[in-house]
């Protein structure tokens, strides 16, 4: 459950609540690797890694067996841990002897492809928010983009709710009368960010799937099915094996 980080400090005995409020708004406090300086954040003891001055406060998390599931995700699978309207969720797909578990960024309800569950709140940060860990997609579009619309896609573009795209890699993988596939490299995970991309150049999206995420690839997972990561694929991101 979570709570306000300074009743967690405080509840540690690592000073006052009021002294805790002081050691977040001095960035002298991290969750899963992120420092946090708004007060009212909160956090799950059972689950973040929280450390005051780079020392982890809940320290039964360091006997925790740390987990690490690739699952190919097929499309009408949501991305999450939990759902009001009791739809068919990511981890209804990963053995229950792993324990709680929770998907590292997302994949749209419509999107197959590669995610990641895990347990490890700061290896979940460390994929999720650097720029240095591209994520490589398949895309399937109706009708044939030209050139010119594709080279747009490459620069960057402003999508309709605003934002705009960095630079994206893509290369054109085959086309048909009607349909054209590419492969896309984002280094970055706005929300349905290849869905609105092609929407902006007037091309819709019919499939999308996730193929690479780093070094992480798995041609020959099926759909529906999940495997542990190797202890090498966990090692060049976390140090550990």
């Amino acid at each position: 459950m979570k709570e306000r980080l300074q009743k967690l400090i405080a509840k540690a005995g690592i000073t006052s609540r009021r002294k805790a409020e002081k050691l977040i708004t001095d960035g002298m406090v991290t969750v899963n690797g992120k420092r946090v300086t708004k007060l009212g954040s909160k956090a799950d003891p059972a689950e973040d890694h929280i450390k005051v001055n780079g020392k982890l406060i809940n320290p039964s998390l360091e006997n925790r067996k740390d987990v690490y599931i690739l699952v190919n995700k097929p499309k009408g699978y949501l991305s999450s841990v939990s759902d009001p309207e009791n739809r068919k969720l990511i981890t209804d797909l990963v053995p229950k002897k792993h324990g709680r578990l929770f998907p590292v960024g997302r994949l749209d309800f419509n999107t197959e492809g590669l995610i990641i569950l895990t347990n490890d709140g700061e290896f979940a940060n460390l994929i999720s928010s650097s720029r240095k860990i591209p994520k490589v997609y398949e895309v399937k579009v109706k009708g044939l983009p030209n050139p010119n619309a594709i080279n747009r896609l490459r620069r960057g573009i402003r999508l309709v709710d605003g934002f705009k795209t960095a630079p994206a890699q893509i290369k054109e993988l085959r086309a048909t009368e009607k349909n054209a596939w590419f492969e896309i490299t984002l280094n970055e995970g706005h929300n349905q960010q290849i869905r609105k991309m092609f929407d902006a150049i007037g091309y819709s999206v019919v499939k999308l799937r996730r193929t690479r995420i780093g070094h992480i690839s798995d041609s020959k997972l099926p759909v529906g099915v999940s495997r542990e990561l190797s202890a090498e694929e966990i090692e060049i991101y976390t140090g550990r094996k």
